[in-house]
């Protein structure tokens, strides 16, 4: 996500629903600045401290939680239960790397129209799928080096 002036974060904020609270803005703010990371609620709290000593990372995962609602962020779990969040609320995939820890994400429009093909196949009763997401859990061979998948429009890899 681009850099947004205070004035578009504010705006973002109340186009969901929510009131553009003071601290709803840092939060975001700090989202927004680690976008690409997927960071932790613990990674965001340390990165707003600094210049907002009266913020409790409780008021952080509340924040969170509450934009979550809102589809201002998705989360992200990783394979050892951790919550990461992404300001990336379009469909798309993830990759998460075991061993260095990274979230990538990843778009394939020909993956997306398998699922939905598959799903639209099947009968499931009382449940409305509003998206979908695939996570590959694994680790990099060579950490060092960046994972690529071939024909697909890679996004962050």
């Amino acid at each position: 996500m681009q850099q947004l002036t205070r004035q578009e974060l504010h705006k973002h904020i109340a186009a969901s629903g929510l009131k553009a609270t003071s601290q709803r803005m840092v939060v975001y703010e700090a989202i927004v600045a680690l976008h690409g990371h997927h960071p932790t609620a613990e990674e965001i709290y340390q990165h707003l401290k600094p210049a907002n000593p009266s913020i409790s990372l409780g008021t952080v995962y509340k924040t969170l939680d509450t934009f979550a609602e809102a589809e201002l962020v998705r989360r992200v779990l990783t394979e050892e239960g951790g919550k990461r969040y992404d300001t990336n609320t379009t469909t798309h995939s993830h990759i998460y790397c075991s061993n260095t820890r990274e979230i990538i994400d990843f778009e394939d429009p020909e993956l997306e129209i398998v699922l939905r093909d598959f799903f639209s196949k099947r009968l499931v009763e009382n449940f409305e799928i509003k998206s979908f997401a695939v996570q590959l859990t694994g680790k990099k061979v060579e950490p060092d080096k960046q994972i690529n998948i071939s024909g697909v429009s890679n996004q962050n890899l």
